[in-house]
């Protein structure tokens, strides 16, 4: 494939596949959207996406609810497990999410409003150029502070610095976590952990003018393990309408509630997976693989040639994978503008699979990560289109 970006967008497109902004607005524009509702410029939209600008109706109050793994695919498809979300459904337009779809990645971009090329968060796990060790994004592990990994202020910072009052809601365990850290700095944490209690505290923070983020992640964990064609993952979404119901209803009249996710997700065809492993073609010349099963960053060893090792891939998985030379995926824009610091995290061979198929490499994934059912990071519209829903 072409680098320029245009021929590469362009045969993406014909593939079915959807790339970062194209055509709809990137999840990079939530938060400054939001920011703006409460009367404060931020930092734009990531560098490098293209698509609409997202506004949000002025108010002095605004709840930004993030429900990991819910594509507007996924919602669309099983909306009879959610009334209240299908009446916002109606007149919405999805946004994008990144690529790789995932949740780290995604969040990297919600949080800062910047391209993953600007985070450097560019997958479930990640190469560390300094060490060569494979480091996990999500649990925060083998990887440098995340303030040096990803030292751009949060638009969340951003606005505690312009005097707005600013409450995350979450988990217990995502207080002050890598993750947190590297995304979604400055807030004021609240802890709680099931969905009543979460809705509750954001209903607690919003008695005064500011910003709420609510963080939901049962929906996701469901597909992964049963898929999000599960009756488990309808009652999953039942319970996340059910609570976003009554956080719609509790909130200070002009209240603006937007609800989006960070990515979508597809469920695995176990006869399409591959393990590099265990293929001699698919393991020749790579040194480490990043990324996860559906989007992959291959570092190749010394003296590997990326146009081979792109052949060779090619050659294996056919019409299951697009395959890329870190030039070409760079060069089309797929990650944003690319910070000189950032390209060596880039891999020197970049996959993103298609349909339901699945690269995994067991000598570093977990026994337990290669049996999930649902996943997502690449460019299938059930992975890349997100919900944007908003009830003011």
């Amino acid at each position: 494939m072409s680098s320029a970006a245009g021929p590469l967008l362009d045969e993406l497109g014909r593939a079915g596949l959807q790339a970062p902004g194209a055509g709809h607005a990137c999840l990079s524009g939530v938060l400054p959207a939001a920011a703006r509702a409460l009367g404060v410029e931020t930092a734009g939209a990531a560098a490098g996406t293209t698509g609409a600008h997202i506004e949000l109706p002025g108010a002095q109050r605004v709840c930004v609810v993030l429900v990991d793994g819910l594509g507007h695919l996924n919602l669309s498809e099983r909306a009879g497990h959610a009334p209240f979300l299908r009446g916002l459904l109606a007149d919405s337009v999805p946004l994008t999410s990144t690529f790789p779809s995932t949740t780290a990645t995604a969040m990297g971009t919600f949080g800062t409003g910047l391209a993953p090329g600007s985070t450097g968060m560019l997958g479930y796990t990640v190469r560390d150029p300094r060490t060569g060790r494979l480091g996990n994004l999500v649990s925060w592990t083998d990887l440098p502070p995340a303030q040096e990994w990803q030292p751009h202020a949060s638009v969340l910072e951003r606005l505690v610095g312009h005097g707005v009052a600013v409450t995350s809601v979450g988990p217990a365990r995502f207080a002050g976590s890598g993750l947190t850290q590297a995304a979604l700095r400055g807030a004021a944490y609240r802890a709680a952990e099931g969905l009543d209690d979460r809705v509750d505290a954001v209903v607690s923070a919003l008695r005064a003018p500011g910003l709420a983020y609510l963080y939901w992640g049962d929906v996701d964990k469901t597909g992964h393990h049963h898929g999000w064609g599960s009756w488990q993952w309808g009652d999953a979404l039942a319970e996340l309408d059910l609570g976003l119901r009554r956080l719609a209803r509790s909130l200070p009249k002009g209240t603006v509630v937007a609800v989006t996710a960070d990515h979508g997700m597809v469920d695995v065809d176990p006869a399409r997976r591959r393990d590099v492993a265990h293929d001699d073609r698919l393991r020749a010349d790579v040194d480490l693989v990043a990324g996860e099963p559906r989007a992959l960053h291959l570092h190749l060893r010394p003296g590997a040639t990326p146009d081979d090792v792109r052949a060779r891939w090619l050659d294996v998985l056919g019409d299951d994978a697009v395959v890329l030379t870190r030039d070409e995926a760079v060069g089309a824009g797929l990650l944003g503008v690319v910070e000189d610091r950032v390209l060596p995290v880039v891999g020197d061979v970049v996959v993103a699979m298609t349909g339901r198929a699945t690269v995994v490499d067991s000598r570093t994934q977990t026994p337990a990560s290669l049996e999930l059912v649902g996943v997502h990071g690449s460019l299938t519209p059930h992975e890349m289109l997100v919900p944007w829903l908003v009830a003011a």
